[in-house]
């Protein structure tokens, strides 16, 4: 895909960059809006919305294609609804026709951008996610104690308002660096565009380019902290990030240069209530998972919300609001959380409270 040169190395090596030209054509062919389809329709073939495209798939896709080759394509407007998750969130979603568009711009994303992230950047990207982010804490935390037999420190922190304060020129900026073809720019900057929370910042919970949106703005901030503060132990998903050192002075002193780097080159912010210095015997609080020196726990919300969840599922397949099917898959999606950590008394007291082990068995 597109079009390469070479960068010296240190030691006479080479290592090549990709720079993407003349892409455009490719990314938007037919073929790739069909692949596109039938990746984004995968659990949805129930919604009226995706029924009604699909009645008239061959002629919506072949329209939406003619839009992209001649650029007069225009994202619709969004749906806005509200989600407790746990905390109340608000979404914004698009219309079928865009969604594809944000599939088929998210495809090559992947292949654009995954060399370029550090290697313990887990959001967003093939084999890695949260589970993979705990187990790398993990391996971390055991080397950092020396299997657990001293001290040390972990720096936990998040961004305010992260996704609402993405800069637009920002990440158009930053894209351009990697990406030359001006006709594949245009498309990127229409969905950028389409939305903002307040002066041409923001962009929207519900889209999937906003998930590589977000992990491309925020490697500006990961290159920083591994190459130019030369942080060894430092772990990232979204906008939570965790670094681990034996010096809680030092922890103090490179939250101020991470402050002063997201200002002035990403104009983001440290969630001040959320800048958090631990020792490791008080437990690493991460994605959900606190470690500790032994074990590694849920976070209390993080439990009480399972215990709710199943519960309310549990109700709603009493009430036929949902099939066995889905019951099955919802409790099997929380008992796979439960396994990365130490539940056996939390799976027995889940049993007491719910009965979901009654549930299984008839499934």
């Amino acid at each position: 895909m597109g079009i390469s040169f070479l960068i010296p190395l240190k030691k006479g090596g080479i290592k090549r960059k990709k720079i993407c030209h003349n892409i455009f054509s490719e990314i938007i062919s037919l073929e790739n809006l069909f692949l596109a389809w039938n990746e984004f329709k995968r659990g949805k073939t129930k919604r009226f919305d995706v029924q009604q495209f699909e009645f008239n798939l061959e002629d919506n896709i072949f329209q939406l294609y003619q839009e992209l080759k001649n650029k007069t394509y225009k994202h619709s407007e969004y749906a806005s609804f509200f989600v407790q998750d746990p905390k109340l969130r608000h979404i914004h979603k698009a219309q079928v026709r865009d969604r594809i568009v944000h599939h088929l711009i998210s495809q090559h994303f992947n292949n654009i951008y995954n060399e370029t992230f550090i290697y313990d950047s887990y959001s967003c990207r093939l084999n890695k996610g949260t589970h993979r982010a705990i187990e790398r804490l993990n391996r971390f935390s055991f080397l950092m104690s020396r299997n657990n037999t001293r001290n040390f420190y972990a720096l936990k922190c998040d961004i305010r308002k992260f996704f609402d304060s993405i800069d637009h020129n920002i990440l158009i900026a930053i894209l351009t660096k990697r990406i030359k073809d001006s006709d594949f720019l245009w498309l990127i900057s229409e969905i950028i565009d389409s939305f903002e929370k307040f002066n041409n910042k923001g962009i929207p919970l519900g889209n999937l380019t906003s998930q590589y949106f977000a992990n491309i703005y925020l490697n500006e901030l990961d290159k920083f902290v591994k190459h130019k503060l030369k942080i060894k132990y430092y772990i990232r998903y979204m906008d939570d990030f965790v670094i681990l050192d034996n010096n809680r002075d030092y922890l103090g002193k490179i939250t101020d240069s991470i402050e002063k780097f997201l200002s002035d080159n990403l104009k983001l912010s440290l969630h001040p209530d959320k800048i958090l210095i631990k020792k490791h015997q008080q437990g690493v609080d991460f994605l959900g998972y606190i470690t500790l020196p032994h074990c590694r726990i849920l976070r209390t919300k993080t439990k009480k919300r399972i215990f709710k969840r199943i519960k309310d599922k549990i109700n709603d397949f009493k009430n036929g609001e949902i099939s066995r099917e889905s019951l099955n898959q919802a409790i099997q999606s929380y008992l796979g959380v439960l396994s990365h950590c130490d539940s056996h008394k939390l799976k027995k007291l889940l049993e007491n409270k719910t009965g979901f082990q009654s549930y299984i068995s008839i499934l």
